[in-house]
């Protein structure tokens, strides 16, 4: 089953979710730090989440709980560009484990992973939107209620188009 992205919503089996998306719109040349969400199709990865904060509901893809250590790099000097992190980390990266609610469900959409190319960009995800759907830095977010609607019906055969 694929997830159906545009700048305005996610369309998934027979839901329709309001969605915000990178400040400079759906591209498909994506730069890191370039502030827009990456055109094409892409698997999901891991379903990360804050167990303090979060009931999670059952779920068919593969799940870690946030720590407090975790990050994502974002340094493409680093070997672990793209991926996760436990800090203290020598490169830039960014912190899992938030004060905000934005990271309580991350879904790493798998751009620019298996065969990782430096400053093509990093840490697209799916995850809790701000309630004003204030557009991200490149992710794709959804109201947090929205969020654990569709967690059920994910496995990981599913994929996102980004159009």
């Amino acid at each position: 089953m694929n997830i159906k992205i545009n700048k305005d919503y996610l369309l998934y089996k027979d839901y329709k979710i309001k969605c915000c998306i990178g400040k400079s719109g759906i591209n498909k040349v994506k730069k890191e730090g370039d502030l827009s969400t990456p055109k094409g199709t892409f698997k999901i990865g891991l379903l990360y989440y804050r167990k303090d904060r979060v009931d999670l509901p059952k779920c068919k893809i593969k799940k870690k709980i946030i720590k407090k250590n975790m990050g994502w790099c974002t340094d493409s000097r680093s070997k672990k560009y793209n991926r996760e992190i436990i800090f203290p980390y020598k490169y830039k990266a960014e912190k899992l484990y938030r004060k905000t609610y934005v990271y309580d469900l991350i879904i790493n959409i798998k751009y620019n992973y298996s065969s990782t190319k430096k400053y093509k960009g990093s840490a697209i995800f799916l995850h809790v939107a701000k309630k004003n759907y204030q557009r991200t830095e490149g992710c794709i977010a959804i109201s947090k209620k929205d969020f654990l609607k569709i967690i059920p019906l994910l496995n990981q055969s599913t994929s996102i188009t980004i159009s």
